[in-house]
């Protein structure tokens, strides 16, 4: 099977995927970077009442006449607490802000304007508009009103108004289920200490805070040894947990022990490609058994968590109903690189300041793909496409951000 390029790979990956339909009901606090389900509409008005947006006095505009002009404080008006009276002519109820408006006044005089005097008056400096410093019931919204559109992504301010809007908990659609599995008879768990010949497990975590970053929710299976029966029933679990994806890590290369591609085809999974003009990440695997989506990533850490960001972080938004991203930014060069061969190249780099308008993009000076130390100080990857002539510090150049 050819190498296929990264572009074609991604389409394949891409071209038909729809976000899960499936919902679920959630309380405010569990609502953020979740999607709406249906149009979200207001239960009650809000505000309910017309509402002083200034600490002063409540009024009637008319009654300002003059420059100065003295008027009888016959109560006061607090946020929970409003005044139960009615003002008539030459009369002033002291007031707060979010306080009601008494019956009677059309307008509010900000304290800053006005002298309080003897007991019970206080003198008006200047007058004010009809309707002046009052928010009128439902300024903000009224029952009934559409307070989200069913797809929009909720952020803080979202959950503020689907509270004010009189919901504690909302119908939202469920995050796509991907299952995870590290794949290896040398991996073990990290607290373990590794016997020789082992190493310590950790690609699948990293991945895992991909997901989760992209809007997905982790199901982990840990790790099973290079055997046959062992992939089988974890790939079985994942279709009665019903995941959405089903990402192995490791064993999806050509060896003896490789067992990944074989196993999953064996039982039913359809390969959309394998094998992909990049570096890191050429042994990944992509293909489908029904709605099940399958990525075999590779087991090197940096090609691993190349691909996922690549690869598994596009697919788990689009089914998390996010918006699509551009999948490379512009930027400039901040060192030296040599040129390319056939595959692109995803070097592990930072952005570091610089005279360019644009992010300067500075190159780990080592891209081993098991060098979990130098990706762990990167917060992007340096595109170099296939053939890439030979770049200096200046050059434009595409960068990827990493989760």
């Amino acid at each position: 099977m050819s190498l296929v390029p990264v572009e074609d790979a991604r389409a394949r990956l891409l071209s038909d995927v729809a976000p899960v339909a499936r919902t679920e009901r959630l309380p405010l606090a569990a609502l953020a970077g979740r999607r709406l389900a249906a149009d979200l509409r207001a239960t009650l008005t809000q505000p309910s009442f017309d509402a002083s947006a200034m600490d002063g006095y409540a009024l009637i505009a008319a009654d300002l006449t003059s420059a100065e002009t003295p008027l009888s404080v016959i109560g006061e008006s607090a946020a929970g607490v409003p005044f139960e009276g009615s003002v008539r002519a030459g009369q002033a109820v002291r007031i707060f802000t979010g306080a009601p408006v008494p019956v009677g006044a059309d307008a509010v005089v900000i304290q800053e304007n006005t002298e309080r005097l003897e007991a019970g008056t206080v003198l008006v400096r200047e007058p004010v508009a009809v309707g002046r410093h009052i928010r009128p019931a439902g300024n903000d919204f009224r029952e009934g009103d559409v307070l989200l559109p069913a797809g929009a992504l909720f952020r803080p301010a979202g959950i503020a108004l689907a509270a004010s809007g009189g919901h504690a908990d909302v119908e939202v659609y469920r995050r796509p289920r991907v299952a995870i599995l590290m794949t290896g008879s040398e991996l073990v768990m990290p607290g373990t200490r590794p016997a020789p010949s082992q190493i310590v497990a950790s690609n699948g975590f990293g991945i895992a805070a991909i997901v989760e970053a992209a809007g997905g929710e982790v199901l982990s299976y840990g790790i099973v040894e290079d055997d046959r029966d062992s992939l089988v029933r974890v790939f079985e679990r994942a279709l009665e947990d019903e995941a959405d994806v089903f990402v192995t890590i490791g064993g999806a290369s050509v060896g003896d022990h490789d067992l990944v591609g074989p196993v999953l085809r064996e039982r039913g999974v359809t390969l959309d490609f394998w094998k992909v003009a990049m570096r890191p990440g050429k042994p990944l695997m992509a293909g489908r058994l029904g709605p099940l989506r399958f990525l075999g990533l590779p087991g090197n850490p940096a090609s691993s968590l190349v691909t996922a960001e690549l690869f598994l972080r596009p697919l788990v938004e689009a089914l998390a109903g996010r918006p699509a991203r551009a999948p490379y930014e512009q930027g400039v060069l901040g060192a030296d690189v040599p040129a390319n061969d056939h595959r692109a190249e995803f070097m592990r780099s930072r952005i570091v300041p610089g005279d360019s308008n644009q992010p300067v993009i500075m190159p780990a000076p080592r891209q081993d793909s098991s060098l979990l130390s130098v990706f762990a100080q990167a917060d992007v990857l340096l595109v170099r496409p296939p053939h890439a002539p030979a770049g200096q510090p200046g050059d434009p150049c595409e960068f990827v951000r990493l989760s």
